[in-house]
């Protein structure tokens, strides 16, 4: 029996798609989407304190004489983070690093806003600051918990692909090691936000 162009490919087809299955490449996609979709759940989280961020500035505009200043502040750390965008499928340390950088500023910025809350009463008393408040703390909360299964899933991912013998044609199919998360020294503490 002759085979025609067409049916060899086709056949071709075929084994490869068995044997790349059976090597793993089926996996390694599979893990490589986990660490992309718990990328996004890392930026959820930032995201959702950079919204809080702008509902604080809001409730804060309202009391007098507040520092000018420290409003500014928060705004632009609050900008810059939100322009930050990082490409899942491309997470290299240098990129995680600018992304914990300008989220280490925003935090540094929140931590001075929060202190000077203390010198207004009336904001101590405001039902929207606490309640704002009792969400930045369980919002940094979250920032952590995502940020450890961030590094779980990479973790995940990098001992996968460095075994033997994958470790041998991962890089060839794309699948070159992940960077891990990892905040400057000091950054694993949420900022205080306690204003009793």
């Amino acid at each position: 029996m002759k085979l025609n162009n067409n049916t060899f490919v086709m056949l071709m087809l075929v084994v490869m798609s068995f044997g790349l299955s059976s090597c793993g490449y089926n996996e390694m996609v599979g893990l490589d989407e986990g660490v992309q979709a718990q990328w996004a759940q890392v930026e959820t989280a930032y995201q959702r304190r950079t919204d809080l961020i702008g509902n604080l500035v809001e409730t804060v505009k309202g009391a007098a004489n507040f520092e000018k200043e420290t409003l500014v502040e928060i705004t632009e750390a609050r900008s810059k983070a939100s322009s930050i965008v990082i490409d899942p499928s491309n997470l290299t340390p240098e990129s995680i690093k600018k992304f914990e950088q300008v989220q280490a500023n925003m935090g540094g910025a929140l931590s001075r806003l929060l202190a000077t809350f203390e010198r207004y009463p009336e904001l101590k008393a405001n039902k929207n600051f606490l309640e704002l408040q009792a969400q930045l703390e369980g919002t940094e909360n979250r920032i952590s918990v995502e940020r450890k299964k961030f590094n779980e899933s990479v973790r995940g991912f990098n001992t996968y692909v460095r075994m033997f013998p994958r470790m041998l044609y991962a890089g060839m199919l794309g699948f070159g090691k992940k960077a891990y998360f990892e905040s400057e020294e000091g950054a694993d503490e949420a900022p205080k936000v306690d204003f009793n």
